[in-house]
């Protein structure tokens, strides 16, 4: 069984943590959940993108099972988590904060999803690292398509989540969060680049990669919304 891109073991681990989302996120638990549903849609539709063309030359992807699920669904679980604490204890600064990082780590993963199902259809990518070109579907490749996707998705995630979020408290105006959010997502999934350079030499593996992604996206939403 596949659903969204989601084998059942990883559907199973999915739906659990949609209940930890739902228990974290509280009054906004409907929140949470648009947006990690957002990704596994979008995740969904770029799969099948030249998903012909991705099977014929050995591109696809298997159905995403639990560790995919953990790597992109852990960093914005914490950020939920760490909402409801500060509510709790009436730190509405540090909750809008982790609201925000919420975000930036979704558009992170969704602009990583993107650049490696769309880059791919590109042409030969080069090493983020070394600049040398490298085979198709290698860790670590980008091209030029894969770099605009990258920054379109975040904004994609950007236009939707930011609207309906500004009810609760959003520390910037609405269009400079939205350009922070982009460039937060892009990086975030320049990490991810980076690190799968590292994959192939046998440093890290795709769950990390992932993991770093997301993080990155979030640590670095957060930095720079608190500066402004």
């Amino acid at each position: 069984m596949e659903v969204l891109t989601l084998n059942g073991k990883g559907l199973a681990v999915a739906a659990a943590m949609g209940l930890m989302f739902a228990f974290f996120g509280w009054k906004l638990w409907w929140f949470f959940f648009t947006g990690m549903i957002l990704f596994l849609v979008l995740s969904a539709a770029v799969t099948w993108i030249g998903r012909d063309y991705k099977t014929k030359k050995s591109f696809g992807q298997d159905p995403r099972g639990v560790s995919n699920v953990l790597a992109n669904g852990s960093v914005p679980l914490v950020l939920a988590g760490l909402y409801r604490l500060f509510v709790n204890l009436h730190m509405q600064r540090l909750a809008v904060l982790c609201l925000f990082g919420f975000i930036a780590a979704v558009a992170a993963i969704t602009a990583d999803k993107f650049a490696s199902e769309i880059g791919v259809l590109d042409g030969m990518p080069v090493s983020l690292l070394s600049g040398k070109k490298v085979r198709k579907g290698v860790s670590g490749g980008i091209t030029w398509l894969g770099l605009t996707v990258s920054a379109v998705a975040p904004l994609m995630i950007a236009l939707i989540l930011v609207p309906i979020s500004m009810p609760y408290g959003f520390l910037v105006l609405p269009y400079l969060s939205i350009v922070v959010l982009v460039l937060s997502g892009f990086v975030g999934s320049l990490v991810d680049s980076v690190l799968g350079y590292y994959e192939e030499k046998g440093i890290g593996n795709k769950f990390t990669s992932n993991l770093a992604c997301s993080a990155a996206g979030a640590v670095i939403g957060i930095a720079i919304i608190s500066i402004i």
